[in-house]
């Protein structure tokens, strides 16, 4: 999409939407809206629910249970997936944490997309494999309530690592016992149960799940996973606490992704590897405990938590392009603690006659990193060290936000937030260690207007940012080659505006649309393959998004989300501005019949996203990927459940993540071979899982 149509697709839109509001109020005129309407008093369970009166921007949901439930799911972190937009894949074993796409960002694996879980943050800093590494194979999908999510920069809550937007899971409080018994084609085994029941003043919640899965791979995957929950839930007068524990353990093969050559060859198959030691393992446990006060006139929230987590994970993407004898197989190794809280205080007043909510809050998080090392090894054997850390990096946002009622056609939320970082290095290069500290002030604001009680017209702007990797606020010498580096700026900014219209004139139906713009100063990153840092230019992205959910009866939910988006770089030659990884389309579109007590249920889904550049000068595209899932069910009146998903319905030959880079196989020139890597989607398979409920 080029510049010119980006801006007649957004002048389009802003008539369509001044159409529709005038429209709307032509025809049901407006009535005074409750100026002390709250958050809390609003109970909001999924897409269904009309958010307007409520929400700030045009992007910004709620998925509940009842929609999660309702995917076929190929592994758990596709619950983002109901995300407008959201794109999970997967370029390794499913150990490792996924790759994400959204808004025109190739996001690795979680720079510009804020993840968190009951106030506990996701997004690893100045992690061995990347910045911001979010991993969410630990979250049972059983045990998930619901899941908020923010695109853009408009939200004074959302801060390091949000420019794309954000997302929180909630996991439930009380649950109805269950156990679930599922099994597959190629190795899929699993068992997940669960649970609430009363003990003294409160609930204690338990649930776990135990999975093993080897996947279509000829190098079995051989995942072996552990994950436990237990929660203690009790209300005293106006206040509810919980206490909250969390474990994970994991372990896996990985086929990495493939040279096309070697398969276009017969060298290797489809589903074949090249290195045969790929893998890793994980584990991850934490502690957090949270207090809810809901007054007459306010709101009091704070959260406490306390994370540890471990990697240790070997990869070879260049095969023998540096090592001819032993290969190009490295190990990425940390040990992570992190302490932190989050608190937050909302008051409703009434001034001059008009109703505010104010929002005052703090997040603060202390990330203590040992063991952040980076080998060269031989079939998971280190065999040198290209760079061993410690680092020390802290940091706290303050932010208050105002959201004013002036007429009962019009709001406006107005924020800001200031954010202060510490990062200390401690390498194993002298030279490369050292201590940064750093701010940046992030204002945003939103004017909302709504000509009737079915629509709402958003104007939203802000300003948002992503921390770099702390080795890169204090390089000053490469690792790896011994060269002078230059050291990056440790929070980039970045700044976006929205148009953007919300509706329900249906009974049912719930849309949005957004015009959207994103700018990123740099798109600078720790390069944890090799130890050092890569400067790029800066970023513009544009894009539009549309997305709908209807439910006409009950037991029937449409939904259909489209989003369109053009990224480049900026201040480069117009031969080299695409942004490789970028997506430009993505569709996602589903329905879903679900029984209100009992009788047969099912879904049918469709995930495709189009062409994206992998190089600069767009000379080298990926392919486009479609992929449907289906799902059908029974349940029973006693709340037994019998569920068959069949993936990949349609046994489509796509690929997962398609990157073009050089390597180099055993026999090739000492140069490499410039190439297309791909990790292929999986095959057609079966699934199939009964869950008794208690």
């Amino acid at each position: 999409m080029s510049s010119q149509s980006t801006l007649r697709v957004a002048a389009f839109v802003v008539a369509l939407c001044t159409f529709a509001a005038c429209v709307a109020r032509a025809q049901s005129p407006s009535s005074p809206r409750d100026s002390a309407r709250k958050l809390d008093s609003v109970k909001v369970t999924g897409r269904i629910d009309d958010l307007t009166g409520i929400a700030g921007s045009a992007s910004e949901g709620r998925v509940g249970t009842r929609e999660l439930r309702a995917r076929p799911l190929t592994r758990e972190g596709e619950l983002l997936e109901t995300v407008p937009g959201l794109i999970v894949t997967q370029h390794s074993g499913d150990g490792k944490a996924n790759q994400y796409f959204v808004r025109g960002f190739n996001l690795d694996h979680g720079t510009d997309f804020q993840t968190r879980l009951d106030g506990m943050p996701l997004n690893m800093a100045t992690h061995a494999h990347g910045q911001g590494y979010t991993d969410l194979n630990f979250v049972i999908p059983e045990l998930v309530d619901y899941l908020d999510y923010h695109l853009g920069v408009y939200h004074a809550e959302v801060g390091d690592f949000g420019s794309a937007g954000s997302a929180e899971f909630h996991l439930a409080r009380r649950l109805r016992p269950f156990t679930t018994l599922g099994a597959g084609e190629n190795g899929l085994a699993r068992i997940a149960v669960g649970g609430s029941t009363r003990i003294g003043p409160g609930d204690l919640l338990l649930g776990g799940e135990t999975k093993t899965y080897d996947g279509p791979w000829q190098l079995p995957e051989d995942i072996r996973k552990l994950s436990g929950v237990a929660r203690y839930t009790w209300d005293r007068g106006l206040s509810n606490f919980s206490v909250l524990g969390m474990a994970y353990h994991n372990r896996w093969n990985a086929s990495d992704q493939i040279p096309r050559r070697a398969v276009a060859s017969g060298l290797i198959s489809r589903f074949g590897y090249v290195d045969s030691t790929d893998g890793g393992q994980s584990q991850r446990y934490s502690l957090s405990g949270s207090w809810h006060r809901v007054g007459g006139s306010s709101v009091q929230d704070v959260q406490l938590f306390g994370i540890y987590s471990d990697l240790n994970l070997f990869s070879n993407f260049g095969y023998f392009l540096d090592d001819s004898t032993r290969g190009d197989q490295f190990n990425q190794a940390e040990r992570r603690t992190v302490l932190g809280g989050n608190a937050m205080h909302v008051q409703w007043l009434n001034a001059f006659g008009i109703a505010h909510q104010l929002k005052l809050g703090v997040q603060s998080r202390a990330d203590i990193i040992n063991g952040l090392g980076l080998y060269r090894t031989e079939a998971r054997a280190r065999i040198g060290t290209i760079r061993e850390d410690r680092v020390r990096q802290a940091s706290t946002g303050l932010y208050v936000e105002a959201e004013s009622r002036w007429r009962p056609w019009l709001r406006s939320v107005i924020g800001a937030r200031a954010d202060g970082y510490t990062f200390d290095v401690a390498s194993d290069l002298a030279e490369n260690s050292g201590r940064h500290n750093a701010a940046i002030v992030s204002p945003k604001a939103s004017l909302v207007f709504a000509p009737s009680e079915r629509a709402e017209l958003y104007l939203s702007g802000g300003f948002g940012f992503h921390s770099n990797d702390a080795r890169g606020t204090t390089i000053t010498t490469d690792p790896a080659t011994g060269e002078a580096t230059s050291r990056v700026d440790p929070l980039v900014r970045s700044r976006g505006g929205e148009v953007g219209l919300r509706t329900s004139f249906a009974r049912g139906l719930r849309s949005t649309v957004s015009a959207w713009k994103l700018d990123l100063d740099s798109e600078l990153l720790f390069i944890g393959d090799g130890g050092t840092t890569e400067p790029s230019a800066g970023s513009r992205r544009r894009g539009l998004t549309l997305a709908n959910y209807y439910r006409p009866v009950p037991e029937l939910a449409i939904d259909a989300d489209v989003s369109f988006a053009h990224a480049e770089f900026t201040g480069v030659l117009a031969s080299e501005r695409s942004i490789p990884g970028a997506l430009e389309r993505v569709v996602a579109s589903g329905i879903a019949w679900t029984p209100t007590q009992s009788g047969p249920f099912g879904a049918l889904r469709v995930r495709s996203f189009g062409a994206y550049p992998l190089i600069e000068d767009n000379s080298v595209r990926a392919r486009p990927s479609t992929l449907v899932n289906a799902d059908l069910g029974f349940q029973m009146s006693s709340g037994t459940r019998l569920r068959v998903s069949i993936l990949n319905l349609l046994d489509a030959q796509a690929d997962d993540i398609q990157y073009f880079y050089r390597s180099r196989l055993q026999g090739e020139p000492a140069t490499g071979v410039d190439d297309v890597h791909f990790h292929p989607a999986e095959p057609r398979q079966i699934r199939a899982s009964i869950e008794w409920k208690f």
